[in-house]
Protein backbone atom coordinates (compact mmCIF):
# COMPACT_ATOMS: atom_id res chain seq x y z
CA UNK A 1 0.00 0.00 0.00
CA UNK A 2 2.77 2.47 1.25
CA UNK A 3 4.42 1.82 -2.52
CA UNK A 4 1.23 2.07 -4.30
CA UNK A 5 0.77 5.70 -2.70
CA UNK A 6 4.57 6.58 -3.42
CA UNK A 7 3.89 5.86 -6.87
CA UNK A 8 0.91 7.61 -7.08
CA UNK A 9 2.07 11.12 -5.22
CA UNK A 10 5.00 10.88 -8.07
CA UNK A 11 2.55 10.42 -11.07
CA UNK A 12 0.30 13.34 -9.16
CA UNK A 13 3.51 15.77 -9.11
CA UNK A 14 4.59 15.04 -12.63
CA UNK A 15 1.22 15.72 -13.64
CA UNK A 16 0.62 18.84 -11.68
CA UNK A 17 4.01 19.95 -13.23
CA UNK A 18 3.55 19.43 -16.91
CA UNK A 19 0.01 20.87 -16.34
CA UNK A 20 1.61 24.36 -14.68
CA UNK A 21 4.20 24.23 -18.04
CA UNK A 22 1.11 24.06 -20.35
CA UNK A 23 -0.73 26.71 -18.86
CA UNK A 24 2.67 28.41 -18.67
CA UNK A 25 3.37 27.90 -22.20
CA UNK A 26 0.16 28.61 -23.33
CA UNK A 27 0.01 31.86 -21.71
CA UNK A 28 3.42 32.79 -23.98
CA UNK A 29 1.30 32.13 -26.67
CA UNK A 30 -0.42 35.07 -28.49
CA UNK A 31 -1.77 35.07 -32.77
CA UNK A 32 -2.89 38.91 -33.80
CA UNK A 33 -5.39 38.51 -36.58
CA UNK A 34 -6.12 42.09 -38.37
CA UNK A 35 -8.14 43.09 -41.22
CA UNK A 36 -5.03 44.75 -42.19
CA UNK A 37 -1.51 44.35 -41.21
CA UNK A 38 1.36 46.75 -41.08
CA UNK A 39 4.78 45.22 -41.56
CA UNK A 40 6.35 48.25 -41.93
CA UNK A 41 9.41 46.65 -43.52
CA UNK A 42 7.82 44.46 -45.62
CA UNK A 43 4.42 44.41 -47.81
CA UNK A 44 1.11 45.44 -45.95
CA UNK A 45 -1.07 42.57 -45.39
CA UNK A 46 -4.84 42.16 -45.91
CA UNK A 47 -6.51 39.30 -43.65
CA UNK A 48 -3.30 39.13 -41.80
CA UNK A 49 -1.82 37.30 -38.93
CA UNK A 50 1.19 37.83 -36.41
CA UNK A 51 2.19 34.89 -34.37
CA UNK A 52 4.33 35.74 -31.33
CA UNK A 53 5.29 32.51 -28.83
CA UNK A 54 7.64 33.30 -25.63
CA UNK A 55 8.01 36.86 -26.19
CA UNK A 56 8.89 36.79 -29.78
CA UNK A 57 7.57 37.15 -33.47
CA UNK A 58 7.53 33.77 -34.90
CA UNK A 59 5.32 33.82 -38.14
CA UNK A 60 3.80 37.17 -40.41
CA UNK A 61 1.81 36.42 -43.50
CA UNK A 62 -2.00 36.60 -44.49
CA UNK A 63 -4.41 33.89 -42.81
CA UNK A 64 -3.91 31.62 -46.05
CA UNK A 65 -0.43 30.71 -45.31
CA UNK A 66 -0.38 31.18 -41.33
CA UNK A 67 -2.01 28.50 -39.52
CA UNK A 68 -2.79 29.89 -36.11
CA UNK A 69 -2.09 26.80 -33.83
CA UNK A 70 -4.11 25.13 -31.06
CA UNK A 71 -4.21 27.12 -27.60
CA UNK A 72 -2.75 30.26 -28.69
CA UNK A 73 -4.90 33.21 -27.32
CA UNK A 74 -6.48 35.29 -30.10
CA UNK A 75 -6.36 38.54 -30.31
CA UNK A 76 -7.38 40.75 -33.69
CA UNK A 77 -8.92 43.91 -34.96
CA UNK A 78 -9.31 46.32 -38.31
CA UNK A 79 -5.73 47.53 -38.33
CA UNK A 80 -2.50 46.47 -36.75
CA UNK A 81 1.14 47.58 -36.55
CA UNK A 82 4.39 47.17 -34.50
CA UNK A 83 4.49 48.33 -31.50
CA UNK A 84 5.56 52.46 -31.49
CA UNK A 85 8.98 54.03 -30.53
CA UNK A 86 9.09 57.28 -29.41
CA UNK A 87 12.69 58.49 -30.79
CA UNK A 88 12.91 61.25 -27.61
CA UNK A 89 10.97 61.51 -24.26
CA UNK A 90 12.04 62.95 -21.27
CA UNK A 91 8.80 60.54 -19.56
CA UNK A 92 9.81 58.77 -16.19
CA UNK A 93 12.02 61.66 -15.68
CA UNK A 94 9.25 64.01 -15.80
CA UNK A 95 6.61 63.05 -14.08
CA UNK A 96 2.69 64.07 -14.27
CA UNK A 97 2.30 66.36 -11.62
CA UNK A 98 4.68 69.03 -12.56
CA UNK A 99 6.15 69.24 -9.07
CA UNK A 100 10.17 69.44 -8.00
CA UNK A 101 9.79 65.73 -7.12
CA UNK A 102 9.00 64.38 -10.18
CA UNK A 103 10.95 66.67 -12.37
CA UNK A 104 13.89 65.24 -13.16
CA UNK A 105 15.36 65.81 -16.36
CA UNK A 106 17.56 68.81 -15.95
CA UNK A 107 19.94 69.12 -12.80
CA UNK A 108 20.91 72.84 -13.12
CA UNK A 109 23.94 72.64 -10.68
CA UNK A 110 26.06 72.52 -13.62
CA UNK A 111 25.98 73.54 -17.60
CA UNK A 112 27.71 70.45 -18.51
CA UNK A 113 27.36 67.04 -16.63
CA UNK A 114 27.69 64.28 -19.19
CA UNK A 115 28.40 61.41 -16.08
CA UNK A 116 24.39 61.90 -15.19
CA UNK A 117 23.25 58.49 -15.80
CA UNK A 118 19.52 57.49 -16.76
CA UNK A 119 18.99 54.43 -15.50
CA UNK A 120 19.55 56.10 -12.27
CA UNK A 121 16.89 58.82 -12.02
CA UNK A 122 14.30 56.96 -14.78
CA UNK A 123 10.74 55.31 -12.94
CA UNK A 124 9.45 53.03 -14.26
CA UNK A 125 6.34 53.49 -12.51
CA UNK A 126 5.59 57.10 -13.32
CA UNK A 127 2.11 57.16 -14.46
CA UNK A 128 2.86 59.13 -17.31
CA UNK A 129 4.72 55.40 -18.69
CA UNK A 130 1.48 53.34 -18.52
CA UNK A 131 -0.21 56.40 -20.25
CA UNK A 132 1.82 56.24 -22.99
CA UNK A 133 1.64 52.32 -23.61
CA UNK A 134 -2.00 52.82 -23.63
CA UNK A 135 -1.98 54.92 -26.91
CA UNK A 136 0.55 52.12 -28.20
CA UNK A 137 3.86 53.23 -27.09
CA UNK A 138 5.64 50.04 -26.27
CA UNK A 139 9.20 51.61 -26.38
CA UNK A 140 10.95 54.92 -25.46
CA UNK A 141 13.80 56.65 -26.07
CA UNK A 142 14.45 59.01 -22.64
CA UNK A 143 16.61 60.76 -20.44
CA UNK A 144 17.94 63.63 -19.56
CA UNK A 145 16.84 66.80 -21.35
CA UNK A 146 17.25 69.99 -23.30
CA UNK A 147 18.23 72.76 -21.61
CA UNK A 148 21.83 72.12 -20.80
CA UNK A 149 25.35 72.35 -23.15
CA UNK A 150 25.40 69.02 -21.77
CA UNK A 151 22.24 67.13 -19.62
CA UNK A 152 23.33 64.01 -19.07
CA UNK A 153 22.39 60.61 -20.78
CA UNK A 154 19.49 58.67 -22.19
CA UNK A 155 18.65 54.95 -22.33
CA UNK A 156 16.01 52.74 -24.21
CA UNK A 157 13.57 51.75 -21.99
CA UNK A 158 10.05 49.50 -22.71
CA UNK A 159 6.78 51.07 -21.03
CA UNK A 160 5.91 48.12 -19.11
CA UNK A 161 7.53 47.26 -15.90
CA UNK A 162 8.71 47.56 -12.31
CA UNK A 163 12.21 48.26 -12.67
CA UNK A 164 14.95 49.16 -14.43
CA UNK A 165 16.06 45.65 -14.96
CA UNK A 166 13.13 44.89 -16.29
CA UNK A 167 12.54 47.79 -18.94
CA UNK A 168 15.95 48.85 -20.09
CA UNK A 169 17.06 48.16 -23.58
CA UNK A 170 20.65 49.58 -22.93
CA UNK A 171 22.69 51.16 -20.47
CA UNK A 172 22.83 54.46 -21.94
CA UNK A 173 22.47 55.28 -26.02
CA UNK A 174 23.03 59.02 -26.13
CA UNK A 175 24.48 61.90 -24.26
CA UNK A 176 21.70 65.09 -24.35
CA UNK A 177 23.29 68.41 -25.33
CA UNK A 178 21.56 71.85 -26.37
CA UNK A 179 22.77 74.80 -28.64
CA UNK A 180 21.11 77.79 -27.93
CA UNK A 181 17.44 78.63 -26.70
CA UNK A 182 16.72 77.70 -22.92
CA UNK A 183 20.69 77.23 -21.95
CA UNK A 184 21.24 80.47 -21.47
CA UNK A 185 18.10 80.87 -19.56
CA UNK A 186 19.24 78.55 -17.30
CA UNK A 187 22.66 79.14 -16.54
CA UNK A 188 24.62 82.49 -16.07
CA UNK A 189 27.42 80.55 -17.82
CA UNK A 190 27.21 80.43 -20.81
CA UNK A 191 25.67 83.40 -21.77
CA UNK A 192 26.16 83.03 -25.19
CA UNK A 193 26.32 80.42 -28.03
CA UNK A 194 30.00 81.57 -28.15
CA UNK A 195 30.81 80.61 -24.82
CA UNK A 196 29.03 77.56 -25.33
CA UNK A 197 30.80 76.18 -28.05
CA UNK A 198 33.83 77.17 -26.45
CA UNK A 199 32.95 75.11 -23.04
CA UNK A 200 31.88 71.95 -24.94
CA UNK A 201 35.09 72.51 -27.48
CA UNK A 202 37.39 72.52 -24.42
CA UNK A 203 35.98 69.42 -22.59
CA UNK A 204 35.66 67.59 -25.89
CA UNK A 205 39.79 68.11 -26.21
CA UNK A 206 40.50 67.60 -22.21
CA UNK A 207 38.41 64.28 -23.14
CA UNK A 208 40.98 63.84 -26.35
CA UNK A 209 43.68 64.12 -23.74
CA UNK A 210 41.91 61.64 -20.90
CA UNK A 211 41.62 58.92 -23.49
CA UNK A 212 45.14 59.48 -24.69
CA UNK A 213 46.32 58.68 -21.11
CA UNK A 214 44.31 56.15 -20.00
CA UNK A 215 45.42 53.28 -22.99
CA UNK A 216 49.02 54.13 -21.81
CA UNK A 217 50.34 50.46 -21.71
CA UNK A 218 52.35 51.47 -18.02
CA UNK A 219 49.11 51.80 -15.58
CA UNK A 220 51.35 54.02 -13.30
CA UNK A 221 50.84 56.38 -15.85
CA UNK A 222 46.72 56.46 -16.02
CA UNK A 223 44.80 59.20 -14.68
CA UNK A 224 42.32 58.70 -12.17
CA UNK A 225 38.88 57.53 -12.65
CA UNK A 226 36.85 60.50 -13.93
CA UNK A 227 33.25 59.88 -14.54
CA UNK A 228 33.06 63.11 -17.02
CA UNK A 229 35.64 62.10 -18.81
CA UNK A 230 35.15 58.68 -19.12
CA UNK A 231 31.53 59.48 -20.47
CA UNK A 232 32.95 61.89 -23.10
CA UNK A 233 35.22 59.40 -24.47
CA UNK A 234 32.22 56.75 -25.02
CA UNK A 235 31.31 59.89 -27.22
CA UNK A 236 34.28 60.14 -29.06
CA UNK A 237 34.92 56.49 -28.98
CA UNK A 238 31.21 56.91 -31.14
CA UNK A 239 29.52 54.54 -28.18
CA UNK A 240 27.42 57.19 -27.87
CA UNK A 241 25.75 59.27 -30.03
CA UNK A 242 25.45 63.28 -29.75
CA UNK A 243 21.58 64.26 -29.28
CA UNK A 244 21.97 67.56 -29.96
CA UNK A 245 18.75 70.06 -29.59
CA UNK A 246 19.33 72.37 -32.59
CA UNK A 247 16.42 74.34 -33.61
CA UNK A 248 17.61 77.93 -35.61
CA UNK A 249 19.53 76.76 -38.68
CA UNK A 250 22.54 78.60 -36.65
CA UNK A 251 21.90 76.07 -33.89
CA UNK A 252 22.09 73.47 -36.31
CA UNK A 253 25.18 74.43 -38.25
CA UNK A 254 26.51 74.99 -34.92
CA UNK A 255 26.04 71.19 -34.06
CA UNK A 256 27.20 70.40 -37.34
CA UNK A 257 30.69 71.85 -36.61
CA UNK A 258 31.04 70.20 -33.45
CA UNK A 259 30.15 67.06 -34.60
CA UNK A 260 32.41 66.88 -37.35
CA UNK A 261 35.69 68.69 -35.21
CA UNK A 262 35.35 65.51 -33.36
CA UNK A 263 33.91 62.62 -35.30
CA UNK A 264 31.03 62.38 -33.30
CA UNK A 265 27.48 60.34 -34.38
CA UNK A 266 25.07 63.56 -34.50
CA UNK A 267 21.21 63.34 -33.99
CA UNK A 268 19.89 66.55 -34.50
CA UNK A 269 16.89 66.79 -31.87
CA UNK A 270 13.84 69.50 -32.29
CA UNK A 271 15.75 70.54 -35.78
CA UNK A 272 13.03 73.52 -36.58
CA UNK A 273 14.38 75.23 -39.27
CA UNK A 274 16.18 72.01 -40.82
CA UNK A 275 14.03 72.28 -43.77
CA UNK A 276 16.53 75.37 -44.88
CA UNK A 277 19.40 72.89 -44.82
CA UNK A 278 18.48 69.82 -46.18
CA UNK A 279 21.96 69.62 -48.22
CA UNK A 280 24.20 70.47 -44.98
CA UNK A 281 22.52 67.90 -42.69
CA UNK A 282 22.92 65.18 -45.47
CA UNK A 283 26.45 65.74 -46.14
CA UNK A 284 26.86 65.78 -42.08
CA UNK A 285 24.99 62.02 -42.57
CA UNK A 286 22.98 63.60 -39.22
CA UNK A 287 20.21 61.72 -37.98
CA UNK A 288 16.78 63.68 -37.48
CA UNK A 289 14.56 63.31 -34.36
CA UNK A 290 11.43 66.12 -35.21
CA UNK A 291 10.38 68.14 -32.93
CA UNK A 292 6.38 67.41 -32.09
CA UNK A 293 4.52 68.26 -35.28
CA UNK A 294 1.77 70.39 -32.47
CA UNK A 295 4.85 71.95 -30.16
CA UNK A 296 4.42 75.44 -29.49
CA UNK A 297 6.00 77.71 -32.29
CA UNK A 298 8.24 80.97 -29.43
CA UNK A 299 11.72 81.44 -29.59
CA UNK A 300 14.04 79.38 -31.23
CA UNK A 301 10.92 77.34 -32.59
CA UNK A 302 9.29 80.55 -34.42
CA UNK A 303 10.14 79.21 -37.68
CA UNK A 304 8.81 75.30 -36.86
CA UNK A 305 6.45 74.30 -39.69
CA UNK A 306 4.14 71.38 -39.88
CA UNK A 307 5.34 69.95 -43.48
CA UNK A 308 8.85 69.67 -41.98
CA UNK A 309 8.70 66.14 -41.28
CA UNK A 310 7.64 65.30 -45.52
CA UNK A 311 10.22 67.80 -46.30
CA UNK A 312 12.86 65.67 -44.91
CA UNK A 313 11.06 62.60 -46.33
CA UNK A 314 10.91 63.52 -49.21
CA UNK A 315 14.41 64.37 -50.30
CA UNK A 316 15.42 61.12 -48.33
CA UNK A 317 16.31 62.45 -45.23
CA UNK A 318 14.63 59.77 -42.46
CA UNK A 319 12.75 61.02 -40.05
CA UNK A 320 11.66 60.12 -36.65
CA UNK A 321 9.13 62.28 -34.50
CA UNK A 322 9.31 62.91 -31.13
CA UNK A 323 6.63 63.17 -27.64
CA UNK A 324 9.70 65.63 -26.30
CA UNK A 325 9.14 67.59 -23.10
CA UNK A 326 6.81 69.98 -22.78
CA UNK A 327 7.34 71.99 -19.53
CA UNK A 328 3.71 72.33 -18.55
CA UNK A 329 0.93 70.05 -17.58
CA UNK A 330 -0.16 67.17 -19.10
CA UNK A 331 4.17 66.73 -19.40
CA UNK A 332 3.69 64.72 -22.71
CA UNK A 333 2.76 64.58 -25.70
CA UNK A 334 1.28 61.32 -27.85
CA UNK A 335 4.40 60.55 -31.03
CA UNK A 336 0.82 58.82 -32.33
CA UNK A 337 -1.07 61.77 -32.61
CA UNK A 338 1.84 64.13 -33.77
CA UNK A 339 2.66 61.92 -36.70
CA UNK A 340 -0.94 61.80 -37.89
CA UNK A 341 -0.40 65.96 -37.68
CA UNK A 342 2.47 65.22 -39.51
CA UNK A 343 0.52 63.02 -42.54
CA UNK A 344 -2.29 65.28 -42.94
CA UNK A 345 0.66 67.66 -43.73
CA UNK A 346 2.44 66.13 -46.71
CA UNK A 347 4.54 63.84 -44.62
CA UNK A 348 3.05 59.97 -46.93
CA UNK A 349 1.39 57.40 -44.54
CA UNK A 350 4.13 54.99 -44.68
CA UNK A 351 6.72 57.19 -44.11
CA UNK A 352 4.47 59.25 -41.07
CA UNK A 353 4.43 54.82 -39.97
CA UNK A 354 8.18 54.62 -39.99
CA UNK A 355 8.60 58.21 -38.37
CA UNK A 356 7.12 56.57 -35.40
CA UNK A 357 8.53 52.71 -35.82
CA UNK A 358 11.57 51.64 -37.57
CA UNK A 359 13.21 55.15 -38.39
CA UNK A 360 12.95 55.86 -34.38
CA UNK A 361 14.08 52.29 -33.65
CA UNK A 362 17.30 52.42 -36.04
CA UNK A 363 18.22 55.93 -34.38
CA UNK A 364 18.15 54.32 -31.13
CA UNK A 365 20.08 51.75 -32.23
CA UNK A 366 17.32 48.58 -31.46
CA UNK A 367 16.06 48.02 -35.48
CA UNK A 368 17.40 43.98 -34.87
CA UNK A 369 14.37 44.24 -31.74
CA UNK A 370 11.87 46.69 -33.03
CA UNK A 371 10.12 48.67 -35.46
CA UNK A 372 8.85 46.69 -37.53
CA UNK A 373 6.47 42.94 -37.52
CA UNK A 374 8.98 40.32 -38.42
CA UNK A 375 10.09 36.80 -37.38
CA UNK A 376 12.45 37.06 -34.27
CA UNK A 377 11.71 40.95 -33.07
CA UNK A 378 10.32 41.50 -29.74
CA UNK A 379 6.34 40.86 -29.41
CA UNK A 380 5.26 44.32 -29.53
CA UNK A 381 2.40 44.94 -31.28
CA UNK A 382 -0.74 47.53 -31.66
CA UNK A 383 -4.26 46.66 -32.45
CA UNK A 384 -6.91 49.93 -33.98
CA UNK A 385 -9.84 50.10 -34.56
CA UNK A 386 -9.15 51.85 -37.64
CA UNK A 387 -6.66 54.19 -39.73
CA UNK A 388 -4.21 54.83 -36.85
CA UNK A 389 -3.69 58.34 -37.78
CA UNK A 390 -7.23 59.39 -37.89
CA UNK A 391 -8.42 61.12 -34.62
CA UNK A 392 -11.54 59.28 -33.74
CA UNK A 393 -9.62 55.83 -34.04
CA UNK A 394 -8.85 54.24 -30.82
CA UNK A 395 -6.07 51.82 -29.80
CA UNK A 396 -8.07 48.81 -28.56
CA UNK A 397 -5.35 46.16 -27.36
CA UNK A 398 -1.39 46.76 -27.01
CA UNK A 399 1.14 43.41 -26.48
CA UNK A 400 4.85 44.43 -24.99
CA UNK A 401 7.20 41.59 -25.02
CA UNK A 402 4.98 39.12 -25.88
CA UNK A 403 2.13 40.01 -23.30
CA UNK A 404 -1.23 41.87 -23.03
CA UNK A 405 -0.33 45.50 -21.16
CA UNK A 406 -3.46 47.24 -22.35
CA UNK A 407 -7.06 46.53 -23.45
CA UNK A 408 -10.37 48.42 -24.00
CA UNK A 409 -12.81 47.34 -21.54
CA UNK A 410 -15.75 45.84 -23.66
Amino acid sequence: MFTINIENMIKYILFTASLLFVIQFTEAQIAVKGETVYTVTGETIKNGIVLIRDGKITKVGSASKVKIPNGFKIYEGKVVTPGLVDAHATVGFSGIYNQKSDQMQLDKSSPIQPELRAIDAYNPQESLVAFLNSNGITTVHTGHGPGAPISGQTFVAKTVGKTIEDVKLDDATMLAMTMGGSVHSNFKTPGTVAKEMAMLRSELIKAQEYQKKSSNSDASKRPARNLKMETLVMLLEGKLKALITANSSNSIMTAIRLAKEFNLKLVLDGASESYLLIDEIKAANAEVVLHPTKARGYGDMKNMSWETAGILANVGVPVAIQSGYEPYVPKTRVILFEAAIAVANGLSFNDGLKSITINAAKIIGQDNRIGSLEKGKDGDVVIFDGDPFEYLTTVTTVITNGELSYEVKK
